[in-house]
C-alpha cells in the first residue's frame, strides 16, 4: 500500500492502518531501533510504541514523508530507552561514540538559551547536509543519525572503515566551520 493510502487509514480511524504500517515499515523501524538498543525486545517494543504514538499523532498531522516520520518517532524511543537504562547494553557505545565526535563541533545544550535555539540549530544542520554530495550526507546521516558503526557504514557502500573515517572526520570540520559562519560557535 501507498503512503498516502496508509495515511488515510489513520485519518478514518481504521486499525488497518497500524498493519500496514507495520507491514510497510515494521523491519525498517526495528532497525532503527536496533542500531540504537542492540537488543530485539527493547526494539521491538520501540516499535509497538512507534505505532501508538503515530496513531495518535496522525490527524491531526499528515507527514510528508511517512518513512521519515516514523524513524524520528523510533529513533525518539529508542533514545529515551537507552538513556533510562541502568545498566550498560552491549552497543550503546556507538550512541556515546557519536556523540563524542560531535562533541567539539555542537555545543551541550545546557542553558535554556541553547535549549530554545536547538530547533534553529536543527534547521542548519539540515542546511548544511543539503550542501553536502550524497556520499557524504549518506555517511553523516548513517553515523549520526542512525548511530550506524564505521565498520556498518563501510560495508553498506563499499568503502574501507578507514575512507568512512576520513568522511565524517572532513565532514565534522566542514560543519564546525559551517556553524561558525552563521554565528553558532
Amino acid at each position: 500500500m501507498e503512503d498516502n493510502g496508509i495515511i488515510e487509514l489513520y485519518f478514518r480511524r481504521d486499525e488497518n492502518a497500524i498493519r500496514e504500517t507495520d507491514q510497510k515499515y515494521g523491519h525498517y523501524c526495528f532497525t532503527v531501533a536496533w542500531n540504537i538498543l542492540f537488543d530485539n525486545e527493547d526494539s521491538q517494543e520501540c516499535v509497538s510504541d512507534t505505532w501508538r504514538k503515530t496513531w495518535d499523532l496522525i490527524p491531526p498531522q499528515r507527514p510528508s514523508a511517512l518513512k521519515f516520520f516514523l524513524a524520528k518517532i523510533t529513533r525518539g524511543f529508542a533514545m529515551n530507552m537507552l538513556r533510562t537504562k541502568t545498566r550498560v547494553k552491549r552497543g550503546s557505545n556507538q550512541y556515546e561514540a557519536a556523540l563524542d565526535e560531535l562533541e567539539n563541533v555542537l555545543s551541550s545544550g545546557s542553558s535554556p538559551e541553547q535549549d530554545f535555539d536547538a530547533k534553529l540549530l536543527g534547521e542548519e544542520i539540515s542546511r548544511f547536509l543539503k550542501t553536502l554530495k550524497q556520499k557524504e550526507r549518506n555517511v553523516f546521516v548513517r553515523r549520526y543519525f542512525y548511530l550506524e558503526s564505521g565498520s556498518a557504514i563501510a560495508e553498506r557502500y563499499g568503502f574501507s572503515e578507514s575512507n568512512v573515517n576520513v568522511i565524517l572526520s572532513r565532514t565534522r570540520n566542514r560543519l564546525k566551520e559551517h556553524l561558525g559562519k552563521e554565528g553558532w560557535l
